[in-house]
């Protein structure tokens, strides 16, 4: 079990917290990171292209003309794909991308990220984040002020509102809940902020 220091909104020591070395103690592994960011990234596509082929546009099911006696080439269809109107050769279809790999592979992702970030010393665990009101500048002034973090992932329970509804508005910030964490958001950012709650959370979901 790896100790950490858990800390107030101004940085100071209050206690200590022991997690599991199987998440925050991982080694990394890049090709974890690979597969898993490649999953996110070619799951956006929405691979709904589509463009007609000669079979699919309308019209041109009579021969434009007689195949000899005419002097002219012969021609089949109006809408072969070198007449104007015609379909498109080759015409890309719509499919579908969808990639998932084991959930062996996705959380093990997850894990090497969370240690790469503790052995970076950039992964801050507070004994809370509470807010009087979901104010964005209320909590910009606490991440950059006393914190002093200028771009970071919060992870807190999803009950804590006013938290999420303060930090979803900033440019440079993110809020997640613990099962909503993922390898990008966490390496889009260079610090991982966790509260004590949503660490016992995670080391449950990923151990």
């Amino acid at each position: 079990m790896a100790k950490f220091d858990v800390v107030d909104l101004d940085l100071k020591k209050v206690s200590e917290i022991e997690l599991s070395d199987e998440i925050f103690g991982a080694e990394p592994n890049t090709h974890l990171f690979y597969e898993v960011a490649k999953m996110q990234q070619i799951n956006r596509r929405r691979g709904t292209v589509g463009v007609k082929n000669t079979s699919l546009v309308s019209g041109g099911g009579k021969k434009p003309w007689k195949q000899k006696g005419t002097g002219r080439a012969r021609q089949g269809s109006i809408r072969a794909s070198h007449w104007v109107g015609g379909g498109k050769a080759m015409a890309p279809k719509a499919r579908d991308y969808f990639y998932r790999p084991p959930r062996k592979v996705r959380r093990g992702a997850l894990r090497a990220v969370l240690s790469l970030r503790a052995r970076e010393k950039q992964l801050i665990i507070l004994d809370g984040f509470k807010l009087d009101a979901p104010k964005s500048k209320q909590a910009f002034e606490v991440l950059t002020r006393r914190l002093k973090l200028q771009n970071a992932l919060i992870i807190d329970e999803r009950g804590n509102t006013n938290l999420h509804r303060s930090v979803r508005n900033l440019a440079k910030f993110d809020v997640l809940p613990p099962e909503g964490l993922n390898l990008e958001s966490v390496l889009k950012h260079s610090h991982v902020v966790l509260t004590s709650a949503a660490a016992k959370a995670l080391e449950g979901s990923l151990s």
